[in-house]
């Protein structure tokens, strides 16, 4: 999903083009979801043939097909560079730099160099090689990911036989990042309404929107056409040469399921042990992507409301509530702050809107553990009418921080998404068409969602990928993990993928948040461990809780 303050894979404003949506925030209770948001979605680019697929509503759509097995000599001197590592962030990591085209079909064009990380496998027994990480955005650091949480929060076992390895991908984080706004004018964009009741709101939303895309286009010509999720699968594998591995083993999170799936796809050959985690399914068009994860945050929240309902401190009309009442106090309580936003306590003189609030009610719905922190923050706002809590999970979902400093999060997600993805819509006239549709898939997120899906409307590049099945033929077993209540990335989606694959196991975890690896299972963590370790996927049709 595209987002401005959206869910996805990653959050912003919701769903659009592809995924408005960030990756979370890693720790060990939402590191998972750090996969976060959303979304977003697949693509062709030149030199990548097409065979024919057909989708899950029947629709024909091409089916990525392989690369050459053999290396391009116009390739090889980015396949032979030297790494040279040395020590960074906290003790036992490693830090690199690494060089590729800027375009694949011209590598004479010019170079990005992206940052890589590494921790060198802890223990005894046979190495295994290494282990790539991503938790998703797109947008998300994958390099910021394994530091704060998959080197030294994955399971033992798993971290003394592999090295864990990150690189942020093109136009993320450390790697050349693309930039569009700086801090204010951030603030101004998250602070734009998202729900316009009439035609001068509908403009300023519009308007927010094209000066985002004139934004990126004017600080980040360069990289806009050149940060495809192809071009970056294409970036792991000159990684998986340079490090010595014959194969990639890779976790992915949210839209790093995609990334992974990608690079299967075009490397069959050299696929190792995948494991795609909160999946996506390449073979939906944008405005699909965003519908269905409008249904998903509806989904994740009426089971934040049936939970809610039965603690003492529920704010949505108290312990007798019904499920439904809950939702239709939240949608009050959003129109009375599009009317009349709330003190915050912000030290920039922000207040709380509907969007801020609605951007950080999405963002606890990522991880069941965040419940009880949305419950303070709505008691605050309801109650006490203040805003601050609530604030405080809306710019965690935008990684700002309190210097007014955004990370290029949103920025980068916007990029991939509107190149990976024709846009959603083409004009506020079809999104006026389409709220009916996502009203009735959540009636509290819908219209914010549908309307957030205008940013890549405006997106200077035009979308060089199409939906597309992914197949992976020849490829070894790939894992592709589903959660049946999963917000950001619905349950269908790891279904429809694995299905694509022609060497996907489905394991399904029967419960809420984003994401399942590490959330507390232990039937899920013992199949992925056993297939990292040993190479064995999960039973055919496994089903955890």
């Amino acid at each position: 999903m595209d987002t401005r303050h959206s869910p996805s894979p990653s959050p912003a404003r919701p769903p659009s083009g592809a995924s408005r949506t960030p990756a979370r925030r890693p720790s060990r209770a939402t590191a998972r979801a750090a996969a976060a948001l959303l979304a977003a979605s697949a693509l062709l680019v030149s030199g990548c043939a097409a065979g024919q697929g057909t989708a899950a509503d029947g629709t024909v759509t091409a089916a990525l097909a392989a690369l050459p097995a053999s290396t391009p000599s116009t390739l090889s001197p980015y396949y032979t560079q030297k790494l040279s590592w040395r020590e960074c962030g906290a003790p036992g990591f490693q830090c690199a730099t690494m060089k590729v085209p800027l375009d694949y079909d011209k590598p004479g064009s010019g170079d990005i160099k992206l940052a890589v990380s590494r921790k060198k496998a802890t223990g005894k027994g046979k190495p295994l090689g290494s282990l790539l990480v991503n938790p998703g955005g797109p947008g998300g650091s994958a390099i910021g990911y394994l530091q704060s949480y998959a080197a030294i929060g994955y399971p033992a076992e798993v971290r003394a036989r592999y090295d864990m390895v990150a690189v942020d991908p093109r136009g993320v984080a450390r790697s050349e990042p693309v930039e569009c706004l700086d801090g204010r004018q951030m603030d101004a964009f998250t602070l734009t309404d998202t729900t316009p009741d009439d035609a001068r709101e509908r403009d300023a939303l519009t308007d927010a929107d094209r000066k985002f895309a004139e934004g990126c286009g004017k600080h980040s010509a360069r990289l806009l056409r050149h940060v495809s999720t192809v071009e970056a699968a294409r970036d792991m594998d000159v990684l998986r040469e340079l490090l010595g591995d014959e194969k990639l083993n890779y976790v992915g999170a949210s839209y790093g399921t995609f990334l992974g799936a990608t690079y299967a796809g075009l490397f069959p050959h050299r696929t190792g042990r995948l494991v795609l985690d909160g999946a996506m399914d390449p073979s939906l068009d944008a405005r699909q992507i965003n519908l269905d994860q409008t249904a998903g945050f509806e989904t994740a929240f009426q089971a934040f409301a049936e939970d809610c309902v039965k603690q003492a401190d529920c704010p949505l009309d108290g312990k007798d509530a019904t499920p439904a009442q809950v939702g239709d106090r939240l949608e009050r309580f959003f129109r009375e702050l599009d009317a009349h936003p709330i003190p915050a306590g912000d030290a920039d003189g922000r207040r709380l809107t509907e969007s801020l609030a609605t951007i950080g009610v999405i963002a606890a719905m990522y991880d069941q553990s965040s419940w009880e922190q949305l419950r303070e923050a709505l008691n605050s706002a309801m109650d006490e009418k203040d805003g601050a809590g609530l604030l405080s999970l809306s710019d965690s979902y935008y990684e700002r921080d309190a210097r007014g400093h955004y990370s290029n999060l949103m920025m980068a997600n916007t990029a991939v998404n509107c190149l990976d993805l024709p846009p959603a819509f083409d004009s506020p006239e079809q999104v006026q068409k389409a709220l009916p549709d996502f009203e009735k898939a959540s009636p509290v997120f819908g219209p914010s969602l549908a309307w957030s899906s205008l940013n890549c409307t405006y997106w200077p590049v035009k979308a060089t990928g199409e939906p597309h099945r992914i197949e992976a033929k020849g490829a070894a077993p790939i894992v592709v993990v589903g959660t049946t209540r999963d917000p950001a990335t619905p349950y269908r989606w790891a279904r429809s993928l694995s299905r694509q694959l022609s060497s996907g196991r489905l394991l399904t975890y029967e419960g809420d948040g984003h994401t399942a690896y590490g959330r507390g299972s232990t039937c899920v963590d013992s199949a992925i461990d056993t297939y990292l370790l040993h190479g064995t996927p999960p039973a055919e049709g496994k089903r955890c809780t």
